[in-house]
């Protein structure tokens, strides 16, 4: 079997950049076949064995990637925190390099993306970020995978991002401006995206001809057909002193029917967890709108074309 011959230098996946809009449609398009014809890939991986490092916990991630190299025939290995962080009990170059004796690919959700590079650089293996505290690349290729479904031109899709600029707007962002897919990102005051990641969306923008939308103004979104949000509070900070204050300070961004109307927006994506009443109301969640069960199956899906490509170049 082989992929797309646009996939052939494909060796990591480690950030959203990496990969140029040719390279990420046949991706797009290699994880919808997977998703519509699952049994002719179900061998691609047989033989192998991914070794999964989780700092941070997960559902969805977790469940994705396990369930999903199951059905490419390959076998799992979970490595959770009993380790504790990497680079503590042993260096992250050591880490990798022992993991390379064992398995075949390497999946990473960390805290630190340096975590990320040192992995992919000492590893004689794939690797790939399944997140980390700059990039969510599987969790962006996924919900492009959505979009896909329902707009088959992404060119003509307008964006917006509403919330804490983090790692899953970064992620957006990036590869919103490598598709051509206009982008608008609205956060409060002081919780913008990065100066560096702005700086590589705004490149990519000029090259792909999209906008690329700053603002703090909820007013000012403008028209969108899509509407993302993420929560507002970071995982492991649920229980912080700062937690009312945030909650004050987001209030005017929930993304609610209200919002969809004033932006004339037909749909409403979220990586999940979702805080609800809080940064998404539970009517919008549960609604027609909603696209969060399809995106969040996408995950396995678009895993499985990172997973397929790796293993059929």
């Amino acid at each position: 079997m082989s992929t797309n011959t646009t996939l052939q230098q494909f060796n990591n996946f480690l950030a959203d950049d990496q990969l140029n809009k040719t390279e990420l449609l046949a991706l797009i398009e290699l994880a919808i076949n997977i998703k519509k014809n699952p049994t002719d890939y179900n061998q691609v991986l047989a033989g192998k064995s991914v070794a999964m490092i989780f700092e941070k916990p997960s559902l969805r991630t977790h469940v994705s990637f396990d369930m999903g190299i199951n059905k490419l025939g390959g076998h799992a290995l979970y490595l959770g925190q009993q380790n504790g962080k990497l680079g503590e009990r042993e260096r992250v170059s050591d880490y990798a390099k022992n993991l390379s004796c064992f398995a075949d690919v390497i999946v990473a959700r960390v805290f630190s993306h340096e975590s990320i590079q040192g992995l992919a650089e000492h590893a004689s293996i794939p690797v790939i970020n399944a997140l980390c505290d700059v990039y969510h690349p599987c969790q962006s290729l996924a919900d492009f995978v959505t979009l896909s479904e329902s707009y088959p031109d992404l060119s003509q899709v307008k964006l917006a991002y509403v919330g804490d600029g983090n790692n899953v707007s970064n992620s957006l962002m990036i590869m919103a401006a490598t598709l051509g897919v206009d982008f608008t990102l609205v956060s409060p005051q002081g919780h913008e995206a990065q100066a560096d990641i702005v700086g590589i969306t705004k490149k990519l923008a000029k090259a792909s001809g999209s906008k690329l939308i700053l603002t703090n103004d909820i007013d000012a979104i403008g028209k969108q057909d899509v509407i993302y949000t993420d929560t507002w509070i970071s995982m492991g900070d649920e229980d912080s002193t700062k937690k009312a204050e945030i909650l004050a300070k987001f209030a005017p961004y929930q993304v609610n029917h209200d919002l969809m109307v004033k932006a004339q927006a037909s749909m409403v994506l979220h990586c999940q967890p979702a805080h609800l009443e809080e940064e998404i109301t539970t009517e919008l969640f549960d609604s027609e709108l909603s696209k969060v069960f399809q995106q969040a199956e996408n995950r396995m899906w678009a895993q499985n074309a990172v997973l397929v490509a790796l293993f059929t170049n």
